[in-house]
């Protein structure tokens, strides 16, 4: 069964037909137009998402040092590929399917048009050629009728006694003149009747057969079309699953790498002071005499507790190159994490210059590949950022080398300490003069001047300003730290390098 055996009188259902197919191809571009709109949008707001939520900067490349944070991050960059993968559907559907589509839509349009034109031609050549055969037709039957008409008259003259010979001859002479037209129209019609029924065979047997069944393989080609179409709408999507579950798969291994016990260890060596407890505050006997109201000790104030560093509110930012501002064990972290720095561009400024001297090396041995006076300035620069990090690579080694001796020497004072102390619990006498000191008063060692302001927020530090003297009440002991005493009867302590 086809179209142009069993549907040949169905021109208009068939018009009809294939027009409804070229609006349902249209109708899925579209379709997928739209869908890959949904993509893109999507994939650009999992891509902003990610990057709102991705850390950036300083504290932040700090914070990813643990598990929990470095997790998030690598999260974030799965979704970011995940969001690539919905950009790529997007791309692939609408050059694979929207794109090609459209432009076989053009062709289907043009090829319906070609056949339904060949159609429509068809149908008029045969119409004008039974116009043709009417025609004839018409005029057979007109000639006919005259011829009779002229018969009869001719036997109405010759019968008429009254009629001459010649009007006989001449009444005979017409009729036979008519019987001879009708006959020449006789023929005619009958010559282009069968042209007309030959015409009419091959128009309905050959012609719009071959049309309709050349429109059946158009419709059909397209219903196979539509039909990859619509597989393909599913198959740019399976292409790019096992990415997709890779992607997954990742966000899922980065929940697992979590370790909360490493995290808690990591951020003790990050932030660990490296100072000793406060001591239990001595008690101060009173009622063991009268203290004179001359007494020095009324000039000086009482002692204060020791340090209370390792209890601080804020952390400081960095002020000083050397970090001399920072607790102990910060201060070594710093420098040594500086010197790797140093240390990477240092052997990267190495590489640059062994690849110019290979280069002009090349150069002096074959000038047509290079002029070898055209590398120095590059050479001199490379060599004089090779000499700058080397000092600074040496000066902050320094550095780190007088933290870790600063260190061993605090720990040093602080066990001579404890023994100076066990002695000075031994007894001794109460009262000397009336205006003697009590021994537990502490003495200044020393006098300094700030050189800049300092705002001492944190718990056991003071807050000094630019120009104020102060009495030393306690030098730095390889920490960056002092314990100073202002003219008001404030102490606490203040970084080493803010004074002179």
């Amino acid at each position: 069964m086809d179209w142009g055996t069993d549907l040949w009188d169905q021109y208009d259902h068939i018009d009809k037909h294939t027009q409804s197919g070229l609006d349902l191809v249209e109708r899925y571009i579209k379709f997928v137009k739209e869908r890959t709109e949904i993509e893109q949008s999507y994939a650009k707001q999992l891509r902003n998402l990610s990057k709102k939520y991705a850390k950036r900067g300083g504290k932040e490349e700090q914070d990813c040092k643990f598990s929990n944070h470095a997790s998030l991050q690598e999260i974030l960059n799965e979704l970011n590929d995940y969001a690539g993968q919905r950009e790529l559907i997007a791309e692939n559907m609408m050059t694979g399917i929207c794109v090609d589509l459209t432009k076989y839509l053009q062709d289907l349009k043009q090829e319906r048009k070609t056949h339904l034109a060949d159609a429509k031609k068809a149908q008029q050549n045969l119409e004008i050629s039974f116009k043709q055969l009417e025609s004839i037709k018409k005029r057979f039957a007109k000639e006919w009728a005259e011829t009779e008409k002229a018969t009869q008259q001719a036997e109405k003259t010759e019968n008429d006694i009254n009629a001459t010979r010649l009007d006989v001859e001449k009444a005979k002479t017409h009729a036979h003149g008519r019987i001879h037209t009708a006959e020449e129209c006789r023929n005619d019609y009958a010559a282009q009747l069968q042209k007309y029924n030959k015409e009419q065979n091959f128009f309905y047997y050959t012609e719009i057969p071959q049309i309709f069944n050349k429109m059946q393989d158009m419709d059909e080609l397209r219903i196979r079309r539509m039909a990859e179409g619509y597989c393909q709408f599913a198959d740019i999507e399976k292409k790019v699953q096992p990415i997709i579950s890779k992607c997954l798969e990742g966000i899922s291994t980065a929940g697992g790498k979590i370790n909360e016990k490493q995290d808690s260890m990591l951020f003790i060596e990050q932030h660990k002071s490296g100072f000793e407890r406060p001591a239990d505050v001595e008690f101060e006997d009173y009622t063991q005499g009268i203290k004179s109201a001359t007494s020095e000790s009324s000039l000086n104030p009482p002692k204060v507790r020791a340090k209370l560093w390792p209890f601080s509110k804020k952390t400081k930012p960095p002020l000083a190159e050397d970090f001399s501002h920072l607790p102990p064990e910060q201060r070594k972290k710093r420098l040594q994490s500086k010197i790797d720095e140093i240390s990477k561009e240092l052997q990267k400024a190495l590489d640059q210059s062994e690849a110019l001297e290979k280069m002009k090396g090349v150069y002096e041995q074959n000038t047509q590949m290079g002029d070898p006076s055209s590398l120095e300035p590059q050479i001199s620069e490379t060599s004089q950022n090779i000499g700058r990090l080397r000092g600074e690579l040496a000066k902050y080694e320094t550095w780190l080398s007088e933290a870790v001796g600063g260190e061993e020497s605090s720990n040093a004072i602080n066990n001579n300490s404890q023994h100076t102390g066990v002695a000075a619990e031994q007894p001794q006498s109460i009262y000397l003069e009336f205006d003697d000191e009590f021994d537990d008063v502490e003495t200044p060692v020393g006098q300094c001047m700030a050189l800049y302001t300092f705002q001492g927020n944190s718990e056991g530090t003071i807050s000094i300003t630019e120009g104020e003297m102060l009495s030393v009440m306690e030098e730095d002991k390889g920490d960056g730290w002092m314990r100073v005493l202002r003219a008001g009867g404030e102490e606490g302590y203040i970084p080493s390098s803010y004074v002179k």
